[in-house]
């Protein structure tokens, strides 16, 4: 009857272990997977950017406004416009710096991205990070609206602190009020740590 009970524990215990690393680790893996599988590949770019519907620059500088007051510059070693949509930049090395009505200047860099000439709204692709000297961000996509106080950054997002540091899936952050609100792609419970 022991052995039983026994049987029936260990049973259970291995379910539910596997129930949590399903949901914690499996889960995730696959939404994140999803969302890659989305993003166009490097080859469909390549056959894009090898026509003549293309233009391209060096050493490329917008200047544009955020939050609607608030001036920024954005500038990139390497860009292209494609012909059949002529208010996007697509850009590598991107870098933007963000002035602030504290006087505080932020500063965002990526290996590439896109702008938009027309709204002023930048998406930062790969290996983003972005500083205001005080608080440090990285992540894979951060995205800036113009029209927006506040910042969409997501996939692998590391925000640090002076006195802590938060790991998280995506935050909308406000580089103004030093305000972040967390949340999932898919509106689930919020995965995140916080480090001391």
């Amino acid at each position: 009857m022991k052995n039983k009970q026994q049987k029936a524990q260990m049973v259970l215990i291995t379910i539910g272990l596997l129930l949590i690393l399903i949901t914690y680790f499996y889960y995730p893996y696959i939404k994140q997977a999803e969302f890659i599988k989305k993003q166009p590949s490097q080859k469909e770019f390549e056959k894009e950017t090898n026509n003549e519907e293309t233009t391209f620059f060096e050493s490329v500088e917008y200047k544009g406004l955020y939050n609607l007051n608030q001036p920024f510059t954005i500038r990139s070693e390497k860009a292209y416009i494609l012909n059949k949509e002529p208010d996007i930049v697509y850009m590598n090395n991107m870098h933007v710096v963000l002035y602030l009505t504290d006087g505080r200047i932020v500063n965002i860099v990526s290996k590439k991205g896109k702008y938009n000439k027309k709204t002023y709204d930048c998406f930062f692709e790969e290996d983003v990070k972005a500083t205001d000297g005080e608080t440090n961000i990285a992540a894979e996509n951060l995205d800036l609206f113009a029209t927006k106080n506040t910042v969409e950054i997501y996939n692998n997002v590391n925000l640090d602190y002076p006195t802590s540091s938060l790991l998280a899936d995506k935050i909308d952050y406000d580089f103004e009020k030093k305000y972040f609100k967390i949340s999932m792609f898919d509106d689930a419970t919020i995965k995140m740590k916080v480090i001391k």
